[in-house]
C-alpha cells in the first residue's frame, strides 16, 4: 500500500486533494481497501456495493453504548438488536455495528463497550468478524485502560471449541486493559437461559456507569433502536414434493447406498414467510421415535413418568421425542453424566485432559452411546432438565419467490451411517425424507442479510456450492432470470459422481441454454484417478476469475466450513499469482471485498 502523498499524487486540484488527504487521515489499512474498492466501483460508471445493511457509525459521545456484533447465522445480530432495544428503551445513548463495520480507529475512544459474538465450527469466528479480531490481536491495537467492556459468547456446546471467539476476544480485551463489566458469558444453542439474564445485568451496569455525562456533553441518543422480538415460533408448511435426487429411490442411478439428496417442496400459503434468495429456513424436527425408545431403555425409566418442562406437563417419551435433543451430547450433560457415573475418562476429557478424545466423543456419540458406555441412575425429571432443548435445523431456501411463488425449495442430503452396530438417521433430515405430499412441516423464517444478490443487477456474480451448497444459488439464478438482471451468472460446483451427484443437472443447462446461467465449471471428485474439488477449478481459471472480480464481479460460497477454508486459501493463492501481490496484501484485497459486501459466505 502506497504511503499517503504518494497515493495523493493524481491528476486532481489542489482543493481536491487536500479534501482528499483529511479524508484519509487517520484510517487504517483495512479501511483504505475497502475505500478503494468503493471507489473503483464508481468509477466503472456505476453505483459502488454498498456493504451489508448496518446503521451509519457516528463518533460515540462520552457517555454512549456502543453494541457490536459478530454474527455468521444471524443469532448474533438479533441478540445485540434486542440489547440495543432494551437500552434505548432506558434512555441510554446507544450505536450498534456488525464487527466488520466497526471504526477500529475509534476503540481508543471508546467507554463502554459490549460485544455479541459466536464462534462457528471448530473455533472458527464468524466471517464479519475476522478483521476486528485480527485488529485487536496486532500490534496496532491500543491500549484501553478507560474502557468497560462486556461479552456475550453464542455457540454450540456439542463442539469442543464451545464461545472459544468470545473467551478470546474477553481475554484480549482484558489484556489490553480493558475493565469487565462481568465475566464473559457463554450461551448454547438455546440462547435466551443465558443471554435474558445477561442482558438484564449488563443494562443495569450500562445505566450506573453512563450515568455521569462527560463534562460539557448530555446523553442524546444516536438512533431510534426498533423493538426487536424474539424470533417468532415456527408456522407450517405443507409438503408438496419430495423427490429424490440421488441415490435411494431414484431408478436407474447406481449410487453409494449411503446417498439420499432430496428436493423437497413446502407451500408457505399464508404463513407470512417472506423470504429473499440466501435465507433459511429453520425446520422444527421431532426426534424419531426409536431413538427416544433407546434413551428410555438405556436409563430404565418410565416413559409414562411425567415430567415439567416451563408451563407443561408431559410424558417422558414425549419430552425426549419432542423437546430434547438426542443427537451430538452437549458439555452440561456430560458433566452431569461424569458426575452421576463416576466416569473418570470422560471428567477428565471434559477437563482437558484428553482434548482430541473429547472432540472424537462428540463427533461420534449421540446421547445414548454416552448412556449405554457409561452406565448411571438417572431420575426423569432430572435427565429432561440436563439435555438441552431440541434445535431446529437449518436449509439454505433452493428457490426464489419470483419463479415459484408462495412456495420454498429445499436440499437436504440425508445423513444416514452406521454406528455402534446400529443404522442411523439425521434428525431432521431423516424426518424430512419420510414425509410424503399433503404432510405438514413446522418452519421459521431465518432471515440471511449478509448473503444477499447485489443490488446493482448489471453485477456479475460468482457462486461456489460444492455438493448441497448449490442451494441457494438455485434461489440466485431464478431471481436474476425473474428482474432481468444483465449481469453474467458464473457456477462452480462439485460433488463425488457426474451420474449420482450432478443436482439440478437439468436445470444448470436448461439455464445455459437461455443465457441465465453464463457459465458453468464442474469438479467431480470421485471420477477419476486424481481427485478435483471446486478450488482446483478456481486455481484452473484464477485469471479469468481476476477479471470478474476486477470488473466488479460478487462472490459467493456456500458449503461446510471445511471447504470455505479451502476455497478461501485459494482465493488468496489466486489473487497473489495474478495480480502480483504478496500473500499478505491478497489476502487484505479479499478482506477489503468482504467489506464491501463483495465475499459472502454461509458456511455450515
Amino acid at each position: 500500500m502506497p504511503s499517503l502523498p504518494d497515493a495523493l499524487a493524481l491528476p486532481l486540484p489542489e482543493p481536491r486533494r487536500a479534501q482528499l488527504a483529511a479524508a484519509l487521515e487517520g484510517l487504517d489499512r483495512d479501511a483504505l481497501w475497502w475505500i478503494s474498492g468503493y471507489a473503483a466501483g464508481l468509477a466503472r460508471g456505476g453505483a459502488a456495493a454498498a456493504p451489508p445493511a448496518t446503521p451509519a457509525a457516528a463518533s460515540p459521545p462520552a457517555a454512549s453504548l456502543t453494541i457490536v456484533h459478530g454474527s455468521q447465522t444471524g443469532n448474533a445480530r438479533r441478540e445485540a438488536e434486542r440489547l440495543a432495544a432494551a437500552a434505548e428503551a432506558a434512555g441510554l445513548a446507544v450505536r450498534v455495528l456488525a464487527a466488520g463495520a466497526y471504526p477500529q480507529r475509534e476503540l481508543a475512544k471508546e467507554r463502554l463497550l459490549y460485544v455479541v459474538i459466536s464462534t462457528q465450527g471448530e473455533g472458527d469466528p464468524p466471517d464479519d468478524a475476522v478483521a476486528l479480531l485480527e485488529f485487536l490481536g496486532s500490534r496496532r491495537a491500543p491500549k484501553l485502560p478507560e474502557l468497560h467492556y462486556a461479552v456475550l459468547g453464542l455457540g454450540d456446546s456439542s463442539y469442543p471449541q464451545f464461545c472459544a471467539i468470545g473467551d478470546r476476544l474477553d481475554a484480549r480485551l482484558a489484556e489490553l486493559g480493558a475493565r469487565r463489566v462481568l465475566p464473559a458469558a457463554q450461551a448454547d444453542l438455546d440462547i435466551e437461559t443465558v443471554a435474558g439474564p445477561w442482558r438484564e445485568r449488563v443494562l443495569a451496569e450500562a445505566r450506573a456507569l453512563l450515568a455521569r455525562p462527560a463534562a460539557g456533553g448530555t446523553v442524546t441518543p444516536l438512533r431510534v433502536v426498533p423493538h426487536v422480538p424474539a424470533p417468532a415460533g415456527p408456522v407450517e408448511a405443507e409438503v408438496v414434493a419430495n423427490q429424490p435426487l440421488s441415490g435411494r429411490g431414484l431408478r436407474g442411478v447406481h449410487a453409494p447406498a449411503d446417498k439420499d439428496v432430496r428436493h423437497i417442496e413446502l407451500l408457505l400459503d399464508g404463513a407470512g414467510l417472506a423470504y429473499e434468495p440466501g435465507d433459511a429456513l429453520a425446520v422444527h424436527a421431532p426426534n424419531d421415535a426409536a431413538a427416544a425408545a433407546a434413551v428410555l431403555a438405556a436409563t430404565g425409566l418410565d416413559a409414562d413418568a411425567e415430567v415439567v418442562l416451563g408451563d407443561a406437563r408431559l410424558p417422558l417419551r414425549e419430552a425426549l421425542r419432542t423437546a430434547r435433543e438426542l443427537g451430538r451430547p452437549a458439555r452440561p450433560f456430560l458433566a452431569a453424566h461424569a458426575a452421576r457415573a463416576g466416569a473418570g475418562e470422560l471428567t477428565a476429557m471434559l477437563e482437558g485432559d484428553g482434548a482430541g478424545d473429547l472432540a472424537l466423543l462428540l463427533a461420534s456419540h449421540r446421547v445414548v452411546d454416552v448412556l449405554r458406555r457409561w452406565p448411571a441412575r438417572w431420575e426423569a425429571q432430572a435427565l429432561v432438565e440436563a439435555l438441552r432443548p431440541l434445535a431446529p435445523r437449518s436449509y439454505s431456501i433452493a428457490s426464489s419467490r419470483r419463479r415459484v411463488g408462495d412456495e420454498a425449495h429445499l436440499l437436504v442430503d440425508v445423513l444416514r451411517y452406521d454406528a455402534f452396530g446400529e443404522a442411523r438417521t439425521g434428525t431432521a433430515s431423516g424426518f424430512l425424507a419420510g414425509l410424503a405430499d399433503g404432510d405438514r412441516v413446522p418452519v421459521r423464517l431465518e432471515p440471511n442479510p449478509r448473503f444477499r444478490l447485489p443490488a446493482d443487477g448489471s453485477r456479475d456474480i460468482v457462486m461456489i456450492g460444492p455438493g448441497t451448497g448449490v442451494a441457494p444459488f438455485r434461489g440466485f439464478v431464478q431471481e436474476r432470470a425473474e428482474t432481468g438482471a444483465s449481469g453474467r451468472n458464473w457456477l462452480l460446483f462439485g460433488a463425488r459422481h457426474f451420474h449420482s451427484d450432478f443436482h439440478y443437472q437439468l436445470e444448470w443447462q436448461q439455464a445455459l441454454r437461455e443465457r441465465a446461467l453464463h457459465r458453468l465449471d464442474l469438479a467431480f471428485s470421485r471420477d477419476q484417478a486424481e481427485k478435483v474439488y471446486v478450488q482446483d477449478r478456481l486455481r484452473e481459471h484464477g485469471r479469468t476469475l481476476v477479471e470478474w472480480i476486477d470488473g466488479g464481479a460478487h462472490l459467493y460460497v456456500c458449503g461446510a466450513v471445511a471447504m470455505g477454508r479451502d476455497v478461501h486459501a485459494a482465493l488468496v493463492e489466486i489473487l497473489a499469482t495474478h495480480t502480483g501481490a504478496d500473500p499478505e496484501d491478497a489476502a487484505a484485497t479479499l478482506a477489503a471485498l468482504q467489506a464491501e459486501g463483495r465475499y459472502s459466505r454461509d458456511v455450515y
